[in-house]
């Protein structure tokens, strides 16, 4: 089974990462780190650097497909052309096609999404009606036909224990999940909106927006307008 793991500047890394140490306990997997062209690939801490190992030319037919999301360059991701080609091409195909956090924006704009249930980070929750999605807004998974959408970043983990319950039984996912030894017992709790307080919403609200603010996005974001009004009226 061929898994191929989308890369791209600016990605938030664990919802890249976190997937990926459960889907490469997968027996006879293949996992691909794909993005445009091999190399590295610069996460949105500006520190921390992934490897892209094939190219999307080089990765046609994929089993599963992961998309992660970004702090700051989902929109870029969004109006990448060749990314948004290559999800259109290849989805079709696949048996599985995920999406981590905002990635979810990703797929949408790639057109997969519409009038499909799907969740994304709480902040990206209203983004996804844009495109036609159905956000479902207090799910940490949504799976619609065969694209399984996850909330914010750590709910990749959980995201990929699902996949590989489906593909490969409960006893697995259990056996991954101790292999991992994925046992959440979080110290504070605040960890979905509707846990949050006021003041710890409000904080988290103003540094996401802060994070998200790119130049790039004043020419992404016209364009990946432009696109999905494109598609809807040749649809028409």
């Amino acid at each position: 089974m061929q898994i191929a793991i989308v890369l791209y500047k600016g990605m938030t890394a664990l919802d890249a990462i976190g997937p990926y140490e459960v889907l490469n306990l997968i027996e006879d997997s293949e996992l691909r780190f794909v993005s445009n062209e091999v190399g590295p690939i610069v996460t949105d801490s500006g520190i921390l650097v992934l490897g892209a190992t094939h190219s999307f030319e080089e990765t046609p037919n994929p089993d599963l497909i992961l998309v992660p999301g970004s702090s700051a360059d989902t929109l870029t991701a969004m109006a990448d052309k060749e990314l948004i080609n290559w999800l259109q091409t290849c989805h079709p195909n696949t048996r599985l096609t995920l999406s981590v956090c905002s990635g979810a924006l990703v797929l949408a704009a790639a057109g997969l999404l519409e009038g499909k249930e799907a969740t994304t980070h709480w902040l990206a929750q209203d983004e996804l009606k844009r495109f036609g999605a159905i956000p479902k807004k207090q799910e940490r998974i949504v799976r619609s036909g065969k694209i399984m959408t996850a909330a914010g970043v750590s709910a990749g983990i959980d995201l990929a224990l699902a996949v590989v319950e489906e593909l490969c039984g409960r006893q697995r996912a259990e056996e991954i999940q101790l292999l991992i030894e994925y046992d959440p017992q979080p110290p504070v709790n605040s960890g979905h909106i509707s846990k949050a307080s006021k003041s710890v919403l409000e904080n988290a609200t103003r540094e996401m927006k802060a994070a998200a603010r790119n130049p790039r996005n004043a020419v992404s974001l016209p364009l990946v307008l432009w696109r999905t009004a494109l598609r809807k009226l040749r649809k028409h």
